[in-house]
């Protein structure tokens, strides 16, 4: 069960932080339960960028055999939005290590 500080993001496959106050406005216990919360969803995004790591690999060889040129583009295209979740979910990934604390972006 999520922290209604959390909201779903489909493109990324995980619960985001999506706070509705600042985070110190939270009471001590509602922080803590959010910070172990946050943890464990991040604990989830290595797994998430091998298996899309995978599938740039794929798709990788399926551009590399195809001969017509609007499905080549269109391949390009499917491996450009899949480096583009890795990147976003590399971010999300630093919010806690970069930061002192994950108030920052909770």
């Amino acid at each position: 069960m999520y922290h209604s500080c959390f909201v779903y993001d489909d493109r990324l496959d995980m619960h985001v932080p999506a706070l509705d106050q600042p985070f110190e406005t939270y009471n001590m216990n509602e922080r803590l339960a959010m910070i172990e919360e946050w943890e464990n969803i991040r604990g989830q995004i290595p797994t998430k960028v091998m298996a899309l790591e995978r599938l740039i690999e794929r798709k990788l060889l399926e551009m590399g055999n195809e001969n017509d040129f609007e499905k080549s583009c269109r391949i390009n295209g499917e491996i450009a939005e899949l480096a583009s979740r890795i990147h976003d979910l590399q971010i999300w990934y630093r919010v806690s290590q970069d930061e002192p604390t994950m108030k920052t972006h909770l």
